[in-house]
């Protein structure tokens, strides 16, 4: 899977790609020692083995040959990642007020975004969610779910537009389903027989 768009190639996270995500994340592993464990874990233990463990924890997931979420590059270098998943590996979501599923329907869901601080607000949380959306009907996905946050009338630090924005996910073909925060719509990308 790989993309022309703004010059990257976008490709599943795998054992080979480890230190590529290493690499982009960073020894904070993106933010505050996450390494996308955050929608995985319940709250107590994602706060316990927050760092190292969470690393850890992440790797053996990848190495287990699971492909949690997909990695862009651009002159081989990686600048950007989104997770995307069957919806039941995000314990956190079915625990969520705001985020809980809408049905039963089996859901692949986009849980958050990392892109390169030099590589920002040049399209590539967009390029990365029609990549996702593609991997997803690769492995069967009939709807995809995002819960950005909407930037409609307010801004917030890059930090906390780890969900992605809504304006990305507009731009990708979702539509927002449901909205039962101010800020933070639930958008679905339905996967027709032509995708």
């Amino acid at each position: 899977m790989s993309t022309s768009e703004v010059g990257l190639e976008i490709l599943p996270l795998t054992p080979d790609r480890w230190e590529d995500l290493e690499k982009l994340f960073g020894p904070r592993g993106a933010d505050g020692g996450c390494w996308c464990m955050f929608f995985r874990l319940p709250h107590r233990q994602f706060t316990e083995q927050q760092g190292e463990a969470n690393r850890a924890a992440f790797k053996q997931i990848v190495e287990e040959g699971t492909e949690p979420g997909l990695i862009a590059y651009a002159g081989g270098k990686p600048v950007g990642w989104v997770a995307v998943a069957p919806r039941a590996e995000y314990g956190r979501l079915a625990r969520s007020r705001v985020l809980r599923p809408l049905d039963q329907e089996d859901v692949w869901s986009v849980v958050c975004f990392f892109v390169d601080k030099a590589y920002r607000k040049q399209g590539i949380s967009t390029c990365l969610l029609k990549a996702a959306v593609g991997f997803a009907a690769q492995h069967g996905a009939k709807i995809v779910e995002g819960y950005p946050v909407d930037l409609s009338d307010r801004t917030y630090p890059d930090a906390f537009a780890y969900h992605g924005t809504a304006s990305s996910f507009l731009e990708a073909g979702f539509v927002e389903v449901a909205r039962r925060s101010p800020t933070r719509p639930m958008m679905r990308y339905t996967i027709s027989e032509r995708n």
